[in-house]
């Protein structure tokens, strides 16, 4: 039996700091929560509207995340093409882009006058900033990746001797997918799915730069969260 190598007391130490510094602020956030008040500021109906909303906008980023996410994973992880390094920088984009630099970006892509929103709008009549369509696209933008590197990642450390079997005994690739592939990277799929959720709950800079901040339509919790600071910090608390 491998025994456990002893921790060296600087790392423990270092280790200890760094847990402390994550602990700290939350801790903080605790001591000056107004826990009397909790039903009174949650029960408000600008509450109630805001976590309907965001709940709205998160799940179905999350399911646009999926449906988009599994065919970008796969094919970044199954072929080679020219051109995949740069759809794999492509896809990690929203990663590192400041928030409001990628809302930005797509009020020019998607926007009445941009480089596609300007035909959505004269052709369909489809408006997408500033309505809750497009705080979900804006959504979407920054926590596909998260999906995309998870289900990517499993599927290159996935032994793809059991795809081969399951084609070699008649199944399609389509039937592969789901009844091999999928059900074997189950844990990473959950874990994408979870992580594109919390990223796209939390998104601020890219919604209130391309959706803007209308309560009911695009004021998500972040976007209320800021604003109660401002005016009612037990209100951001709660």
């Amino acid at each position: 039996m491998l025994r456990r190598m002893q921790t060296p007391i600087p790392i423990a130490a270092v280790a200890a700091i760094a847990t402390l510094a994550l602990l700290l602020p939350l801790v903080g956030m605790l001591w000056r929560m107004p826990w009397t008040d909790l039903p009174d500021l949650l029960g408000t109906s600008e509450v109630r509207t805001t976590l309907r909303l965001s709940a709205v906008v998160s799940i179905s980023a999350t399911f646009a995340c999926v449906v988009l996410g599994l065919p970008l994973a796969w094919v970044l992880a199954r072929t080679t093409f020219p051109g995949r390094g740069f759809v794999r920088a492509l896809v990690l984009l929203p990663m590192v882009l400041p928030p409001v630099v990628g809302g930005t970006a797509l009020l020019f892509a998607l926007g009445r006058r941009g480089l596609v929103g300007q035909y959505l709008d004269s052709w369909f009549g489809v408006t997408l900033p500033f309505t809750t369509a497009g705080a979900i696209v804006a959504a979407t933008f920054v926590s596909l990746p998260f999906f995309v590197v998870a289900i990517e990642t499993a599927l290159l450390q996935l032994d793809e001797r059991f795809e081969e079997t399951a084609g070699s005994l008649g199944a399609s690739p389509w039937r592969t997918l789901w009844l091999v592939t999928i059900p074997s990277i189950k844990g990473a799929v959950v874990a994408g799915a979870a992580l594109s959720w919390a990223r796209a709950l939390g998104e601020f800079g890219a919604t209130i730069t391309f959706a803007g901040d209308s309560p009911g339509r695009t004021r998500t919790l972040p976007l209320e969260i800021f604003l109660a600071l401002e005016t009612n910090p037990d209100l951001a608390l709660a």
